[in-house]
């Protein structure tokens, strides 16, 4: 059966959005219900990876849906970028079901399937973002994103989860109206376009100041990249239930807003016009600002969950300071970071999660001893935390290289020293939980609680992120690859 790339590039948009049917259809039947997510999940990854297979070999995939007006068109195109944010998320949204799985029942979570139904959701929307040809399209499944994770965010039903929901809501939606759609409409006007395109789409004699006022505007109005000031949503949405989390701040709606970030900087700005913009130094340094204030209010949470919020905040800002260098290594860099991130981060709250369902723990000071009785949650925290902060044998070592890279070839050496100082800071905040977890102390009562590890499923999919951290260390060579071709791609847009 030989299917065209054309539709395989519409399925993984459509076959999400079908499995919320099924899902409803078998709500009653749970096993059937997640045989139903799992089959789904599968075959999206498998469309996925068929694309990158064409991409790689030459194949050139692009796909038209409607005209809204002339120039205002939902389409697709398959590119580098695209494929490397489709590829980890069709990856990992097979992960977390399988991690859901055993979450959800061990946790006895209720409306099991509304969350299952807004998971597809929410990775329909992903894979239309991914693989968007312009900035309209782009801002349709931008904002279907936030709506339909609100009601996983929210997912409790109690007080603190819906109050968390307004704060998500209330940031994603604002930043977007106020400041994104304004971006994109001033783009409209000053280019005549919104198509992604290989070196950018504004003219030689474009007023640089016009444009500057532009990338702030997209750089605040991209809320779900958790740039400071506006990065409240992402501790407040930590009140979801850990499979949630781990979607939200690895796969999906994080890796949107910096996967936004890096694709406007390069095909709508350009990465010779960057650094000629009166704003780019200033964005640059407040990224590097929310880099380093993230990190130190992670070190003072006690939650688990709230900690690792923040380190997310703050990993963010390094991959918004790899677009905004705008040089080769800071764009590899930063798409690398993406993937590496998504990895380490993923691992660190399925542990979380594991945790939690095996002992009902969610705060860091509790956690001495954990290692004697939960060894595989603690070692996959122990070697997810090595990724994060940037160390052999793990994925983070090459792109948190290629940003320094970028930093020393772009001569900001005080972002080079912001990066350096942030690693340290992540070893304070990550490493003592396995290292307490593995050596409590002598006053530590022995481990005879009658904790044991997670639920299989749950266990299952930790240990594969994990795998994947040492993996993307010893073979990054196709991520590099996917990273260094996006500079390259021969113009993006073809205009209908």
């Amino acid at each position: 059966m030989n299917l065209s790339l054309e539709l395989l590039l519409q399925l993984t948009i459509i076959l999400p959005l079908l499995a919320t049917l099924a899902i409803l259809a078998t709500g009653k039947y749970p096993n059937l219900r997640e045989a139903v997510t799992i089959s789904i999940s599968l075959a999206v990854l498998f469309c996925v990876v068929n694309l990158y297979q064409g991409l790689t070999a030459g194949a050139s995939i692009e796909v038209f849906w409607w005209q809204l007006l002339p120039g205002l068109e939902v389409s697709f195109v398959v590119e580098p970028l695209g494929m490397l944010f489709a590829l980890i998320a069709s990856f990992l949204w097979l992960i977390t079901t399988l991690y859901a799985i055993g979450y959800m029942r061990g946790h006895g979570e209720e409306n099991q399937t509304r969350f299952y139904l807004c998971f597809a959701l929410a990775i329909s929307a992903v894979m239309g973002l991914a693989f968007s040809a312009n900035l309209f399209t782009l801002f349709i499944f931008y904002e279907v994103l936030t709506l339909s994770t609100y009601p996983l965010v929210t997912h409790a039903g109690t007080e603190k989860a819906k109050q968390g929901g307004r704060v998500y809501l209330g940031i994603l939606l604002g930043t977007s109206i106020a400041f994104f759609l304004l971006a994109i409409i001033l783009t409209w006007f000053v280019a005549g376009t919104l198509d992604f395109t290989a070196g950018g789409v504004f003219g030689d004699n474009v007023d640089t100041s016009v444009a500057g006022a532009i990338l702030v505007l997209f750089v605040f109005g991209i809320g779900k990249a958790a740039i400071m000031p506006f990065h409240r949503w992402l501790p407040a949405a930590m009140v979801a239930p850990t499979p949630v989390s781990a979607l939200l701040h690895a796969v999906a709606v994080v890796k949107a807003g910096v996967f936004t970030i890096l694709k406007v900087c390069v095909f709508i700005f350009g990465i010779e016009l960057l650094p000629t913009l009166p704003t780019t130094e200033f964005l640059l340094y407040l990224a590097g600002a929310s880099v380093l204030l993230a990190s130190i209010v992670a070190m003072r949470q006690d939650n688990l969950k709230a900690r690792l919020a923040y380190s997310t905040v703050s990993q963010l800002g390094y991959i918004t300071i790899g677009a905004l260098l705008a040089s080769s290594s800071g764009v590899i860099g930063s798409s690398m970071h993406i993937a590496t991130h998504a990895f380490g981060k993923i691992t660190l709250f399925f542990c979380a999660g594991a945790i939690l369902v095996a002992t009902h723990k969610s705060k860091v000071s509790e956690m001495r001893g954990l290692g004697f009785t939960m060894p595989i949650t603690m070692a996959a925290f122990f070697i997810a935390s090595l990724s994060i902060i940037g160390v052999p044998p793990t994925g983070g070592t090459w792109s948190k290289w290629f940003l320094l890279m970028g930093t020393i070839e772009t001569g900001y050496f005080v972002i080079m020293m912001v990066l350096m100082v942030s690693s340290l800071l992540n070893i304070a905040y990550l490493l003592p939980i396995p290292y307490h977890a593995f050596f409590p102390g002598k006053d530590h009562p022995a481990a005879k609680t009658g904790i044991k590890e997670a639920p299989l499923a749950s266990l299952i999919a930790l240990s594969i992120t994990t795998l994947g951290c040492l993996i993307l260390f010893i073979y990054p060579q196709p991520l590099y690859e996917l990273a260094k071709t996006i500079l390259t791609v021969p113009g993006v847009s073809h205009g209908h």
